[in-house]
């Protein structure tokens, strides 16, 4: 392939949710002549060479919609390979019509448990729709293809071996109910009224009046929550840290479980999806305080707790790795 065109949110490597796709158009970059990047916002000089970005932000839906048929009509002469969709369904939706006379294919990487009717068409729409694992997409469908993650291993560097206490344990991502956070934070007290010396750190943004509710009620329970930090701080985060605790929803296969790992940090999680990734010592179940307690008082006396983290970054490595996800993207669109 030559050429592709992505669509994503932002292009900004210290945002903490949306960095990662940075990362990712990197991967393709790597793979192809060119990538055309079409954004609501773009941090100048972030992508590679042969990255070019256009921007469609406004302060109206309709306006953004007029400006992304726009900055979109403009990338498909000379014909690209491919326009992939990144996240956003809706993307998808509106590049069809354009896309679809001149032959092109549109590729969606979608990884949520939320369904939608603007799903529902973007899968009509796409000639493939990809994500981390089955259960990482709300329906069955003959269009989706699990590739894996897109996790930017070699910006995520081994943290040194662990040793001694207390156990450093973190939850990172939205303080959102969907994590299960109160209940994380329980198994943690519980752990520590039983004897085991560990530490939680909740580490995440609030974005909406609910998640910032949630924080103030995690915080007046006692929980150690602290500001998110850009994506370039996160190995800092990593190097602190002995093991990540993530009790997410079925169908959210959190990024930030696959970027501890990377960073050989073991990871406690509670979503089954993670089972291709986490020995089963590892997984838990969502909500259930007393087994998250007796998976912490276990892990705090494992012995082998560095050969574990090297291990995970290698499973990382060969099947979560965003030049791994790159080249199975093209593979989908070719």
């Amino acid at each position: 392939m030559t050429r592709v065109v992505f669509v994503t949110q932002q292009i900004d490597p210290a945002h903490p949710n949306l960095g990662a796709a940075v990362s990712m158009v990197r991967a393709l970059a790597a793979q192809v002549n060119e990538v055309a990047v079409l954004a609501l916002r773009a941090v100048p000089d972030a992508l590679p060479a042969n990255c070019r970005a256009r921007t469609f932000g406004g302060r109206s839906q309709a306006g953004r919609g007029v400006r992304f048929a726009a900055a979109l009509a403009a990338e498909l002469r000379p014909r690209p390979d491919a326009v992939i969709a990144h996240m956003s369904p809706i993307y998808a939706v509106l590049a069809a019509p354009l896309c679809r006379p001149l032959g092109v294919p549109v590729i969606l990487w979608f990884t949520h448990w939320r369904d939608s009717r603007t799903l529902r068409l973007a899968e009509r729409v796409s000639k493939a729709v990809a994500t981390v694992d089955p259960s990482s997409f709300p329906f069955a469908s003959p269009k989706v293809h699990a590739i894996g993650h897109g996790i930017d291993v070699a910006g995520l560097p081994c943290r040194p071996d662990p040793g001694g206490a207390p156990l450093r344990t973190l939850a990172l991502g939205r303080t959102s109910p969907a994590k299960g956070l109160e209940a994380i934070a329980a198994g943690v007290r519980l752990a520590r009224e039983r004897g085991t010396d560990v530490e939680l750190e909740i580490r995440g943004p609030s974005e909406t009046d609910e998640e910032r509710r949630y924080r103030d009620e995690l915080v007046a329970s006692g929980a150690n929550v602290v500001d998110p930090v850009p994506r370039s701080e996160l190995p800092g985060v990593f190097a602190r840290t002995d093991v990540l605790l993530n009790g997410a929803a079925t169908g959210s296969l959190d990024k930030a479980v696959f970027e501890a790992c990377a960073s050989c940090v073991p990871a406690l999680a509670s979503n089954p999806g993670f089972a291709g990734l986490l020995p089963p010592e590892l997984l838990f179940e969502r909500g259930n305080v007393e087994q998250l307690a007796d998976r912490l008082e276990a892990f705090a006396q494992r012995a082998d707790r560095a050969a574990l983290g090297h291990e995970l970054r290698r499973r990382v490595e060969q099947e979560h790795s965003a030049e791994h996800w790159a080249k199975a993207i093209l593979a989908l669109a070719g």
